[in-house]
């Protein structure tokens, strides 16, 4: 079987993720990378295994064994490399947030539907086994209608004034930070799960640190790097640490979201609560191999991780017997399992089982409604 050929373009924290989980693949074979100047590249490539290094994009893009490129640079960028992937005639798989904005946004879903090319956004939370089988136990009826939604995405790597990442700076990251960066993988669980539409939000946003000391020497995200007081300069934040959003729903149900990246302790914890007529389902990302659910009559119960014990549907994303973790790289295999499972097909599905562009503008849209709920302190209509 003739391998599908895939170049990776951005090397920091989630570039390397996206190849070790392509290379679970026994299909795919990353060839090629793109990082900014040749001899990063080079080097980068190097310590990766990978015999081809590009430090420019168009050379990549240029290469004609190259089917699908995956995008895992900073975001500002993530609008101008899919458009110009799309246009060369590559599949594209392209980190969250699509764009930095939602006109951007709807033209990448325009250009890649008239394209044919399969095309997806990696909203990898969505292939964790028993987030699966939660949406397929509120689509088989078992929670009953559904009156509440609580959910928090919590970390800390930016607790102290000192922790300094290119996210903070808008015109890299867009006009949002902790809703766009981690809220948007929340808020796309949420209507993942529940099958329900955020119709209005009501938004509050703090910033924690108003300034913060950014290095001059580079670090990369959840480096944990300490420099010393000379190696910093100071700089004003005008993005949010923390926000809460209520939130409403097509239905008439309710919920509300907090994120944060300034609770210490909290090094990446997704917890997300669904309560429903029947029964109440929660679930947490730090440990992501149990979901607890709430009855009202009866015991509570406490489902692992079990591939003879959920919904087939959710036991196609397990891999191993039950007692047999599996955790966040495991996400990305599955995820992609999907997305070249269509790229072997040669098109994209009408309706495919994975996070498309569609979904990208979906965040998007939810993101902009929620900074502009904060700005004028009123619920504002999705």
């Amino acid at each position: 079987m003739e391998k599908i050929k895939v170049g990776v373009a951005g090397l920091g924290f989630i570039g390397p993720a996206h190849i070790e989980a392509l290379r679970r693949l026994p299909d795919v074979e990353v060839v090629a990378i793109n990082e900014f100047g040749n001899e990063l590249a080079k080097a980068k490539a190097n310590s990766l295994g990978i015999s081809k290094s590009y430090g420019d994009f168009k050379d990549l893009l240029a290469d004609p064994e190259i089917n699908c490129v995956h995008i895992c640079t900073p975001n500002f960028l993530h609008y101008p490399m899919a458009k110009s992937a799309l246009q060369a005639g590559k599949n594209v798989v392209c980190e969250k947030p699509l764009a930095n904005t939602v006109k951007e946004a709807e033209e990448l879903v325009e250009l890649a539907d008239k394209s044919g090319l399969v095309h997806a956004v990696h909203f990898n939370i969505r292939y964790y086994p028993l987030v699966r089988h939660m949406r397929m136990m509120r689509e088989k009826g078992e929670l009953g209608r559904i009156h509440s939604i609580i959910g928090t995405y919590l970390q800390d790597w930016l607790f102290y004034e000192t922790d300094y990442n290119w996210r903070l700076e808008p015109d890299k990251s867009g006009e949002s930070r902790a809703i766009a960066d981690i809220g948007s993988h929340l808020m796309d669980l949420i209507e993942y799960i529940s099958g329900l539409e955020v119709t209005a939000v009501m938004a509050d946003f703090a910033t924690i640190h108003p300034k913060r000391k950014k290095p001059t020497k580079e670090i990369e995200t959840y480096s944990g790097k300490m420099l010393k007081p000379e190696d910093y300069e100071e700089v004003p934040i005008n993005t949010e640490d923390y926000a809460t959003v209520l939130l409403r729903f097509n239905d008439g149900s309710k919920g509300v979201v907090t994120v944060s990246q300034v609770s210490a302790g909290r090094k990446n914890r997704i917890n997300l609560e669904i309560s429903g007529a029947k029964q109440t389902v929660n679930w947490c990302s730090e440990s992501p191999n149990q979901v607890w659910i709430g009855n009202r009559d009866k015991a509570n119960e406490l489902l692992m991780r079990d591939p003879a014990l959920v919904h087939p549907e959710s036991a196609k994303l397990i891999s191993f017997p039950g007692g047999h973790n599996e955790g966040f790289p495991d996400t990305s295999k599955q995820l992609f399992k999907e997305v070249y499972k269509a790229i072997r097909e040669g098109k994209q599905p009408s309706q495919p089982s994975y996070p498309a562009f569609g979904d990208g503008l979906r965040e998007l849209i939810l993101c902009e409604k929620i900074i502009e709920s904060h700005r004028k302190e009123a619920w504002i209509q999705v």
